[in-house]
């Protein structure tokens, strides 16, 4: 196999962007030179290039094409057609079952004129989210500039321009050239291999390996804190996005102004994440450290200290703008805030935020008495839940959106709300997302129940749902939400119930579909768990249960049950029951109705009749009593009675009479099933 090299050298590419495109590149490669078998493709990018390493076969070797052409007997034009396209005469095809057919001897082709014929065309169509042309008098488009095009094939270049139609593209053309660090390594070199192109780059302070850039990047940065006895605010998306921003990473610390430290920590971290994508540390005790770190793009011969300086005087700029916000926010009360609510726009179709505010707090109300909350709790949830949105009108939010919820926790704490009412206000956002915590303190509990009930309720009714991947209004994840903070605090609450609630009175829509769609929401959170999802849809088969916890410990009883030898068995049989009945019901159907005792010719009928009057009532009375466990039992203890039945009893009897009454008993024990799930759910 020979090894192909491609890389694009351009001006610097977005950090987002890096890890698509180097991706796409290799797919988009790797289809285009199919016949050459492709195998152990590697990427690779960072701020000024991507790239992709593979091995191909020296040649597609020659062989034979077939290309089928119209009918025999198809009129005489469809076939001059056919010839003229392929430039080939009638005499050439062959008829091979009732159709023209042309085969064609294909010469081998080397890897060299595929990849030289192939690797343009990728070029001119690659689909860059977003691409600009530069100079004149070309229409070739790239993320940025593009600069150079090393293509490789065992250490030999493809020699290939991208000019095409009297576009000449800028003159790019192929070669053997990379370079190396804008500053530290200016200028071109030779490109022998793929080793070669990653040991030069890294000698000409390049870390082309995304991987190794992060690694250095969390590397420096832990050891930096480490030696200041300080620890690192975890940031993954920040790493990703510092290593697409640098070639060869150098973590730096830097020091905070004293006068900056009474701040809030979150907003110190957002503002150097957003501003200056610097990364933020914590003391022991978990609260911010006078440090910061942060990541340049090559070393220094000082240590950094004038870099340092530098970063300092910027953070000090943007603390000083937090600072004002900090310090006029707090000259208005949260509870002022709310009247100015109502001049900011929620939905042109729910009203204001002023009126959602309202409706929070009636719900989380409402929500806090069915969590059997006391009398001054339920009064902390409405007020908690009034205020919930204030923050939306300050300076702080306005500047960080990010920290929504956070600031009003602040500002209902320094207006003396009271410690519960602000920690509701600051944790009714969590979950923010999947890997989030819950809120934990039954006030803020309430008020985060509330806030998604009424965003979900509210956008159900007016038939603003999700569809496909589109879910502008974060539905998807208000579902989750509510699902998870039910679980992880084990709060006994009729969903069904509030959502009729949440409704305020609202009908139509598509409220009717909110029971399943919560449903197929919980489906999908215990798939992410590795939980039997299709235990899950045979629970539910009966229609949703409000109460989550106690549907969870039933699905989780079952699941436990089918894992038994008995509770197999019990599956298998309930569904060679159903497909008898499915089969025969579409014949003289439905068998519905008691079964006549008279008409038991075995028995084996009798003690299935009897097993099933016995075990109705006893899980009618488990399932009453929240004992799902029992409930199971008692159905699986059903198993080696079905199984006689099944061994000695013909339900399609010669007589009509006595097979229409097997057929109903077969009825029962479907009904008796399903008082537990739809077995015909459960997959095996």
């Amino acid at each position: 196999m020979a090894e192909l090299l491609l890389e694009l050298f351009c001006e610097e590419i977005p950090a987002g962007m890096q890890p698509k495109a180097a991706s796409e590149l290799g797919a988009l490669l790797t289809k285009a030179l199919d016949g050459l078998n492709p195998s152990d493709v590697q990427t690779f990018y960072g701020t000024r290039r991507i790239a992709t390493v593979l091995n191909v076969d020296a040649e597609i070797p020659a062989r034979t094409v077939s290309e089928r052409g119209p009918r025999e007997g198809a009129p005489e034009k469809a076939l001059d057609g056919f010839t003229r396209k392929h430039g080939v005469t009638a005499d050439e095809l062959t008829l091979e079952n009732g159709f023209w057919v042309l085969n064609k001897q294909l010469d081998p082709v080397s890897a060299e004129s595929r990849v030289a014929e192939a690797v343009p065309d990728l070029l001119w169509k690659f689909p860059w989210a977003k691409s600009m042309r530069w100079g004149a008098g070309s229409n070739f488009s790239w993320v940025r500039p593009l600069r150079r095009i090393t293509c490789m094939l065992d250490g030999k270049v493809v020699p290939f321009s991208l000019a095409r139609d009297g576009d000449d593209a800028h003159g790019l053309k192929s070669s053997n050239l990379s370079e190396g660090h804008r500053f530290l390594a200016p200028g071109a070199f030779e490109v022998r291999s793929a080793d070669h192109w990653l040991e030069e780059l890294e000698t000409r302070s390049v870390i082309v390996d995304a991987d190794k850039r992060r690694d250095m990047i969390r590397t420096g940065v832990h050891r930096l804190a480490e030696q200041q006895g300080i620890t690192v605010v975890e940031d993954e998306g920040l790493v990703d996005e510092v290593s697409g921003l640098v070639e060869y990473p150098v973590p730096l610390l830097g020091r905070i102004d004293d006068a900056f430290m009474d701040l809030p920590a979150e907003v110190m971290q957002v503002s150097m994440r957003i501003n200056q994508r610097y990364f933020a540390l914590r003391n022991a005790d978990g609260k911010a450290a006078p440090f910061f770190a942060f990541v340049a793009n090559l070393p220094f011969k000082d240590g950094g200290k004038l870099t340092i300086a530098g970063n300092e005087r910027v953070l000090r700029a943007r603390f000083a703008d937090a600072r004002h916000f900090w310090d006029l926010d707090r000259k208005t009360k949260l509870a002022d805030r709310v009247a100015a609510l109502d001049a900011v726009t929620f939905h042109a179709k729910l009203g204001t935020q002023g009126e959602r505010a309202k409706r929070i707090s009636d719900l989380a109300g409402t929500v806090a008495a069915a969590m059997g909350l006391s009398a001054e709790q339920i009064e902390q949830a409405k007020r908690a839940g009034l205020l919930s949105k204030a923050d939306l009108t300050t300076g702080m939010v306005g500047e960080f959106p990010e920290l929504q919820g956070v600031m009003g926790g602040y500002y209902a704490a320094h207006d003396g709300e009271g410690d519960a009412v602000a920690k509701a206000v600051a944790e009714h956002y969590m979950p923010r997302g999947q890997s989030d915590d819950t809120a934990k303190a039954p006030v803020s509990v309430a008020v985060a129940l509330a806030d998604r009930l009424d965003l979900l309720a509210g956008f159900f009714a007016i038939g603003e749902t999700p569809t496909g991947s589109g879910d502008p209004y974060g539905l998807r994840r208000a579902a989750l939400g509510v699902i998870r903070t039910i679980r992880d605090n084990g709060l006994r609450l009729d969903v069904t119930d509030l959502f009729a609630k949440a409704a305020n009175g609202r009908t139509g829509g598509e409220l009717a579909k909110l029971p399943d769609f919560m449903a197929d929401r919980l489906r999908v959170q215990l798939r992410s768990e590795g939980e039997r999802h299709d235990v899950l849809a045979a629970t539910l088969a009966g229609g949703l249960d409000g109460d989550v916890v106690r549907l969870l410990a039933r699905t989780s009883a079952l699941s436990d049950m089918i894992q038994t030898e008995d509770g197999k068995n019990l599956l298998a049989v309930a569904k060679r029951a159903a497909n008898i009945l499915r089969i025969e019901d579409k014949k003289d159907g439905p068998h519905k109705g008691t079964p006549d005792a008279s008409l038991y010719a075995q028995d084996e009928e009798r003690a299935l009749a009897d097993g099933l009057n016995s075990a109705v009532p006893a899980i009618e009375t488990a399932l009453k009593n929240e004992r799902f466990t029992d409930a199971m039992q008692a159905i699986a203890a059903l198993r080696p009675t079905l199984d006689r039945f099944f061994d000695a009893v013909t339900v399609n009897a010669p007589e009509a009479d006595i097979r229409a009454n097997r057929l109903k008993l077969l009825a029962t024990f479907r009904t008796t099933t399903a008082l537990i799930a739809d077995f015909g759910q459960i997959e095996g």
